[in-house]
């Protein structure tokens, strides 16, 4: 089930569109409810944030052979960041994706896990991953908003068609 080129760049774009509005939800929330401990592997609205963000980061390094740029640095552990830094890694995606042809989407990449393991996957189910990683931490923060007293953005798929036009 290959994907075409065309089809990853408006997932890209999509990924893109809700992650930076979850940011901007994210930066209403007082420093408590940033931080409060939801008891998940990354913890909190903020911890899960960076983590999504420290993927986008890495998979694109990998994609585009740049260089390893590690995963998630204390660094990275702010509101900040995710406003300054992630927008452009987001941009990043979206001119490696603009340049992408149907053959570069079905050819292998190989790469290196964090755990030292070698891989091989065609390049369009890598960026699936992605942007599937994304929605599954996205949806998460989600539910933390709602349990905080916030709602949520409405971030799913069919809201960025109807935005899109």
């Amino acid at each position: 089930m290959p994907v075409s080129a065309e089809a990853l760049r408006t997932h890209i774009d999509y990924t893109a569109w809700a992650s930076q509005k979850l940011v901007a939800a994210a930066a209403l929330l007082s420093p408590e409810e940033l931080n409060r401990d939801f008891q998940t592997a990354d913890r909190s609205v903020l911890g899960t944030l960076v983590h999504t963000f420290a993927g986008d980061r890495l998979w694109l390094s990998r994609l585009d052979g740049g260089p390893y740029p590690g995963f998630v640095t204390d660094a990275d552990r702010s509101l900040a960041v995710l406003q300054s830094d992630w927008p452009a890694v987001l941009d990043g995606w979206k001119k490696w994706a603009g340049a992408l042809t149907d053959e570069q989407a079905l050819r292998e990449l190989a790469y290196t896990d964090m755990k030292g393991r070698t891989w091989s996957q065609p390049v369009w189910q890598l960026v699936l991953h992605v942007v599937n990683h994304g929605t599954h931490h996205r949806g998460q923060v989600s539910g933390f908003l709602r349990a905080l007293g916030h709602p949520p953005p409405q971030l799913d798929l069919v809201y960025f068609y109807r935005e899109r036009g």
